[in-house]
């Protein structure tokens, strides 16, 4: 039970590293682009609003209580937007730098703007996951902390086909 717990706990704070990560990359790209048209950068006013969402939710969430753990149906559909978030973003860079995922080259120093690209899009990929992990832990502590079947007014209890002492 414990494990569970802390399990949620560290999903959590990655779900919000990650989201500020992102939150402060792509904001930095918009703040760079401000008389723009809206139009032209909805795809990144998207992975903002997912970065902040996320970030509040996982606020919200952070700390340990079994309330915590039924909002999977929460971090499923959030998980999915970082996924629609990651796949646009992905779209948008069109192989311009490269593959994806290729981190060759990219260093601390100096300012690359597809070191930037990859570091967001990878941040979101990360927190992709770390929200489907956390849907999948909840679904796996409801699922183990279902109620028992009702007992009859004798105190008889029907057993599983598969417990039968037969």
């Amino acid at each position: 039970m414990i494990l569970t717990d802390l399990f949620s706990m560290i999903l959590r704070l990655a779900e919000l590293a990650f989201a500020a990560i992102v939150a402060g990359l792509t904001g930095n790209y918009l703040h760079s682009v401000e008389g723009s048209s809206s139009w032209d950068q909805g795809r990144f006013i998207y992975t903002e609003v997912v970065a902040g969402l996320s970030i509040i939710f996982s606020i919200i969430w952070l700390f340990p209580f079994s309330g915590s753990f039924i909002h999977w149906p929460a971090d499923l559909f959030i998980s999915v937007m970082w996924w629609v978030s990651f796949g646009l973003m992905v779209n948008w860079l069109n192989g311009t730098c490269g593959y994806v995922f290729d981190w060759d080259g990219i260093s601390f120093h100096g300012v690359d703007t597809c070191a930037e690209w990859k570091a967001d899009i990878a941040f979101a990929f990360l927190s992709a996951l770390c929200w489907l992990v956390s849907a999948l832990v909840g679904i796996y502590w409801v699922h183990r902390h279902r109620t028992p079947p009702a007992t009859t007014s004798a105190g008889y209890r029907r057993r599983r086909w598969y417990r039968s002492r037969v």
